[in-house]
C-alpha cells in the first residue's frame, strides 16, 4: 500500500486545490462537445449497482462533508464527491488473456468522473482485445450535494466565457495538488500486482490510460508516483505541459483534437519532453473532435483514437496480433 503523503505536500497541495478547482471546473464545463448538447440537462440518478468495485484502502477524503452521487447527462452517467477510491476490474476471456492490464482514469476536472464514456466502455473496449483493464474512481475535490447547485455554480463561472485553466503552471505544483488522487493511483498499481496471479496478469506489464483530468493524474503517476512504475501511459486530450522527463520515463501515447479548447493551441512541449529525453512516444492531432469525445461515436477522426491505440499497444507487443 502507498505510503502517506508527508505533511509538506499535503499542506501544498491543498493550498494549490483552490486554483486547480478553476480549471477543473472549466474541463467538466467542457468534456463534451456541441453534437451532443441535446441531451447536455444534468439529471439525478441512484448510484449503479457496482458489485465488483474494490475499495483501495486509502481511506476517507479528509474533510469531506458532501456524500457521492450520481448524474446523467450526454447519454452517459457521471460520479461526484467521491470519498473513497475503489478499483473495478474487466477482466478478458481467459482464452484472449495476454498479461496486460490498464488502469483506466476518467475525467471530469477532479470534481466529477465521466465513468462510462471515459471509464467502463474503454475497459469493456481493451478487455476485447485481451487486455485486463481496471476502472479507477478517485477521490474528487468537493462540490454541491445538489445537483442543481453544481450545475448552477458551473455556469455562473463561464457566464463570461472565463475560467480558462492556467497558463505556465508549474509541473510539480500541479503534480502536488493532485497528490490525493497519485496516493489513489498508487494505491490501484500495488492492488493489481498482489493479486496479478488471479487476474493473469504480469506485473511487469501494467499500464495506464486517462482522460482530461485523468489525464493529468495518469502524467504525475509515471513521473511522481514513486512505487506506481506504469510500464506505459496513454494521454487522451490532456495538458501538453512541459515537463522534466527521466530517462527511465515509460512509453506514451497522446491523442488530442486541434480544435480543443482546453489544449489545443498550447503547443507540444510534453511531446518535445519526451522526445528530448529519448522516451518513445506518439502523438496523434486529430483534425476535429474537441474536448471529452472519449468513446462516443462521432463522424470526425477523433473517434478513431482507440483503433490507434490498439495498434501502438499491438506494436509493443502488449495486446497480440490479429486479438
Amino acid at each position: 500500500m502507498p505510503q502517506r503523503v508527508p505533511q509538506a505536500r499535503r499542506r501544498l497541495g491543498r493550498r494549490l486545490r483552490g486554483s486547480l478547482t478553476g480549471s477543473a471546473l472549466m474541463v467538466a464545463a467542457l468534456t463534451h462537445t456541441p453534437a451532443l448538447a441535446q441531451n447536455d440537462k444534468m439529471a439525478p440518478i441512484a448510484t449503479p449497482a457496482q458489485p465488483s468495485a474494490i475499495a483501495l484502502g486509502t481511506g476517507p477524503l479528509p474533510g469531506a462533508k458532501a456524500n457521492e452521487s450520481w448524474h446523467s447527462q450526454y447519454g452517459s452517467v457521471f460520479a461526484r464527491n467521491v470519498t473513497v477510491a475503489t478499483l473495478t476490474p474487466f477482466l478478458p476471456d481467459p482464452a484472449k488473456a495476454n498479461g496486460t492490464a490498464v488502469i483506466v482514469a476518467p475525467g471530469g476536472g477532479f470534481t466529477s468522473l465521466s465513468m462510462q464514456n471515459e471509464g467502463w466502455d474503454v475497459a469493456k473496449a481493451l478487455a476485447a482485445h485481451g487486455v485486463a483493464a481496471f476502472v479507477l474512481k478517485y477521490r474528487l475535490n468537493q462540490t454541491p450535494q445538489e445537483l442543481a447547485a453544481y450545475e448552477a455554480a458551473m455556469k455562473a463561472r463561464f457566464a463570461g466565457g472565463g475560467g480558462g485553466p492556467p497558463r505556465g503552471a508549474d509541473p510539480k505544483a500541479m503534480m502536488a495538488g493532485i497528490a490525493t488522487q497519485v496516493t489513489d493511483a498508487r494505491a490501484a498499481f500495488a492492488l493489481v500486482r498482489k493479486r496479478a496471479g488471479e487476474w493473469h496478469v504480469q506485473p511487469d506489464r501494467i499500464g495506464m490510460v486517462g482522460f482530461s483530468a485523468g489525464a493529468m493524474l495518469t502524467l504525475a503517476t509515471a513521473l511522481d508516483g514513486q512505487d506506481a512504475k506504469p510500464a506505459f501511459i496513454g494521454t487522451i486530450y490532456g495538458p501538453l505541459t512541459t515537463f522534466p522527463v527521466p530517462a527511465d520515463a515509460p512509453p506514451l501515447f497522446v491523442a488530442l483534437a486541434a480544435d480543443d479548447p482546453l489544449f489545443g493551441n498550447t503547443g507540444f512541449g510534453l511531446i518535445d519532453s519526451w522526445r528530448g529525453a529519448k522516451r518513445p512516444v506518439e502523438f496523434h492531432l486529430f483534425e476535429q473532435g474537441g474536448h471529452g469525445f472519449g468513446m462516443y461515436p462521432k463522424k470526425t477522426t477523433s473517434t478513431g483514437w482507440f483503433d490507434e491505440f490498439v495498434r501502438w499497444m499491438t506494436m509493443h507487443d502488449w495486446i497480440k496480433a490479429g486479438v
